[in-house]
């Protein structure tokens, strides 16, 4: 998503699965994606994520990768801060869902950390 922001595309397209759908989801309710779409290109199912561009900028510019498969690092509610002073999002995946790191701290719930977005 971040290199569709920079080569100004209006959406992108990803390879389906249900973690990336819901991670689009979050995005989606934060404000920093269009709409999101389930379609068939050539026999597999894709993604279709519509950008957000405020100022001729793209919404999404920058993110940072917390969780790796070499390393998975967890948070529990105490550990969940705001990103950027409250310009940024976290992502989250608990057993209630993928969730935004506000709303994983009102749920009083923790989990995963996947990413951040600012």
């Amino acid at each position: 998503m971040k290199n569709g922001g920079q080569a100004r595309k209006e959406s992108v397209f990803f390879p389906y699965s249900k973690m990336k759908h819901a991670i689009a989801e979050c995005l989606k309710k934060e404000g920093y994606i269009n709409d999101i779409s389930k379609k068939v290109k050539e026999n597999q199912s894709v993604l279709e994520v519509g950008l957000i561009y405020a100022d001729k900028k793209p919404k999404i510019a920058e993110v940072e990768r917390i969780s790796k498969q070499s390393r998975r690092v967890y948070f529990g509610v105490k550990d969940i801060h705001s990103v950027r002073n409250g310009s940024g999002l976290l992502v989250l995946s608990t057993p209630k869902g993928i969730l935004s790191g506000a709303v994983a701290k009102r749920e009083q719930v923790g989990g995963e950390a996947l990413f951040r977005v600012w």
